[in-house]
């Protein structure tokens, strides 16, 4: 595939500006978002990555469109499961509803600077070490069986038992009240930390965590650059108004674990066989490939829609079954 200079340029400058107008509305009026304003906005940002794709596929190929939309997909149903975690940190460090949009927006922007610096690390991997689609290929599969093992044996997640919190915790002298993203404030003339650091300590730890599996996720869809860093910026920009728009639904996707990880074990095979395919290992195969079937972008964009698919309507059906509480426990669980 080949991208211009002119086309990386605008792509980062319309992300870059894009985040600056997030940051001066939000800085300016922190407020909890209306409903008529989370959805022009969400509609908006699903639009333009659906024109982008469109965009992609005529003017890049019909290849690169499909592996973009595989790619996309794959990537935002990932961000969704971010947000049942988001959900339990904002909970657990009780920030206040209007704060709420201030500390999504610092999580997407670390979001974006942890991917892109995976992004580059892996590009780099792939380029020079072809047995890397084997590390990655298993570790997305061990990544599918934890998501499979968490949901079976109901694991609570406690995000303010992270280490990392726990040292900032124990090492600052950290105050109860919030005043946006302002990180510290004098009271009585103390000096306090505001709890807003540790709520983003939190996140960006969290936003570390789902890269690792993201990244290889995306790779095994499409080794291109540019598609994957776009694949991520267009998952990430409407999440914070997916957070306030299906609180309460995404707590009804009570199947979304077990359909990523059949998403991520699947990926995870597809690396597998490339790397097969692609093989110098001298231990398999005498470092000769092995020819073994290989599995098309057309396809994977299938399998990742039908699986989402199936998974959105069989976790609404079951949800509907289920009390609050059973929705809870099994929502915190996963």
């Amino acid at each position: 595939m080949q991208v211009s200079q002119i086309e990386w340029i605008v792509t980062l400058g319309v992300t870059i500006a894009v985040l600056l107008f997030d940051v001066v509305v939000i800085g300016r009026r922190p407020h909890e978002p209306k409903k008529r304003e989370l959805v022009t906005a969400l509609s908006i940002y699903i639009g333009l990555a659906v024109a982008f794709g469109i965009w992609v596929y005529f003017f890049h190929g019909s290849q690169f469109g499909v592996e973009f939309f595989a790619g996309w997909l794959t990537e935002y149903s990932l961000s969704v499961d971010n947000l049942f975690i988001f959900l339990i940190i904002m909970a657990s460090f009780n920030v206040p509803k209007k704060y709420q949009q201030q500390a999504l927006l610092v999580g997407i922007i670390l979001a974006l600077i942890f991917r892109g610096i995976f992004i580059a690390l892996g590009y780099q991997l792939i380029n020079n070490f072809s047995w890397i689609f084997y590390l990655f290929g298993a570790f997305l599969v061990y990544t599918a069986y934890g998501l499979v093992k968490s949901y079976r044996t109901h694991e609570d997640e406690h995000p303010e038992e992270n280490r990392v919190v726990r040292f900032a915790q124990r090492h600052m002298n950290v105050g109860d009240e919030y005043h946006g993203l302002k990180l510290w404030y004098h009271k009585n003339g103390v000096r306090f930390v505001s709890p807003m650091l540790i709520v983003i300590i939190a996140l960006g730890t969290t936003d570390l965590l789902f890269a690792l599996d993201s990244i290889p996720a995306i790779f095994g869809i499409t080794q291109e650059p540019y598609l994957v860093f776009t694949a991520n910026v267009f998952a990430l920009m409407g999440l914070r108004q997916l957070y306030f728009l299906l609180g309460g639904l995404l707590k009804k996707l009570v199947y979304l674990s077990l359909g990523l990880a059949f998403i991520l074990a699947f990926i995870g095979v597809k690396l597998v066989l490339h790397a097969l395919h692609e093989n110098e290992v001298p231990f398999i195969n005498g470092g000769e490939p092995v020819h073994v079937p290989e599995i098309t972008a057309l396809m994977s964009l299938g399998v990742i829609v039908i699986t989402l698919l199936v998974t959105g309507v069989a976790s609404l059906l079951a949800a509907r079954k289920m009390t609050d509480e059973e929705i809870e426990e099994r929502t915190i669980s996963e």
